[in-house]
């Protein structure tokens, strides 16, 4: 059994690595040959680079397609590029515009691990005849019996588990993570130590396709429709002014809302269908429960039996719940205090046990509800 958990020298193990042209991908693949292994890195390109505008760090593009090469070559392996431009305009881009549409906080990141990264690069490799498809992205995972859990990563303030809630079990299985259990300062180090050319290299901050962080203006390329005048109303319904469109607003959101009050105004809720902004005091953005879309379990259902932990934000901390799994959603009772949760976001499980936070599973917040009114 070798550093894997495969049944094969080293030399006889197939790996692809999923190299984005950062240094932790780039880290992950020079470990691999390093240690021995058989290695191909494959890169996606995922969008076209050339109409974005300057400034930001993106990934999947120009680049980083160089990078990655440069250190395929430096390294001495194989290295393909993957044309997903199509994929990830359709089942990503698309996505996260039709879910800010509708009111939502969407996380196109998920979906890209989701869709071109975990089921067409999973696909790739598996055709491809790899023994393996490794990447580095910071999670844990422990085999036993055969199958693999996923846990939080060691480094904790880099861990990634939030978005990799979606990953399938058989994919899981396949799927390998080695900087689980270090931390981001040593795979610097390490990328320093092999004289990697992204070894200094800064991560990536913004949405690849949003490297501004301007989100208004990447719907107003491809939905420009979107921007429509409506109105901002309290909790009673009363209208106490105008917005330029629900797409610039966020559930819990301060700033920009522009109408003069005796406290502090926040988004409360965005009603999409009467294209109105609600809003309301701080008190009113505490969720006391959640509803779920788009399940995907990764434990025994007997591990929802007593209270566990959740996330609802990728910065945000552990909340202790109680889930109740009905068929393919699920409703969650959020036992601690949150606020501005929002529709679009992810919900991911999380039990402890002796290896550490292991995931169960996660879904989509559909719906959300607290003392005045749900969305």
């Amino acid at each position: 059994m070798n550093s894997l958990g495969i049944n094969k020298s080293k030399k006889e193990t197939k790996v692809v690595v999923a190299m984005s042209g950062g240094v932790d991908s780039s880290v992950v693949a020079a470990l691999m040959k390093e240690e021995g292994y058989d290695v191909k890195g494959i890169t996606l390109k995922l969008y076209d680079d050339t109409k974005q505008s300057k400034g930001g760090r993106q990934c999947c593009a120009g680049q980083d397609i160089m990078d990655a090469k440069r250190v395929s070559e430096k390294i001495n392996i194989n290295h393909e590029i993957l044309y997903y431009q199509k994929k990830f305009k359709s089942e990503v881009i698309d996505s996260f515009i039709d879910s800010y549409a509708a009111g939502e906080t969407p996380i196109p990141c998920v979906q890209c691990n989701q869709t071109v990264k975990f089921r067409d690069l999973f696909k790739y490799a598996k055709d491809f005849k790899a023994d393996a498809l490794v990447t580095g992205h910071y999670v844990s995972r422990i085999q036993k019996n055969g199958h693999a859990s996923m846990y939080r990563a060691k480094d904790i303030n880099r861990d990634q588990s939030y978005f990799l809630f979606s990953t399938t079990q058989e994919q899981l299985d396949y799927l390998r993570f080695p900087l689980g259990e270090i931390d981001k300062s040593e795979t610097r180090s390490i990328a320093k130590k092999l004289n990697l050319n992204v070894a200094n290299k800064p991560d990536s901050q913004d949405i690849c396709f949003v490297p501004n962080g301007d989100y208004s203006s990447v719907i107003k390329k491809y939905r420009p429709e979107s921007f429509q005048k409506g109105d901002i109303v309290d909790l009673n319904g009363d209208k106490i002014g105008e917005h330029q469109g629900i797409i610039n607003y966020t559930i819990g959101q301060r700033k920009g809302i522009k109408i003069s009050s005796e406290k502090p105004l926040y988004v409360i809720n965005i009603n999409a269908n009467e294209n109105k902004v609600i809003v309301g005091n701080k008190e009113n953005l505490e969720i006391k429960e959640i509803q779920l879309r788009e399940l995907n379990i990764l434990a025994n259902k007997d591990e929802f039996n007593e209270v566990i932990n959740i996330k609802v934000r990728s910065t945000g901390r552990l909340l202790k719940a109680k889930i109740n799994l009905i068929k393919d959603y699920a409703q969650v009772e959020i036992l601690d205090k949150e606020t501005g949760i929002s529709p679009g976001q992810a919900c991911v499980f999380y039990s402890k046990d002796s290896f550490g936070d292991k995931v169960l599973g996660g879904g989509w917040i559909d719906k959300t509800f607290n003392n005045k009114l749900s969305t």
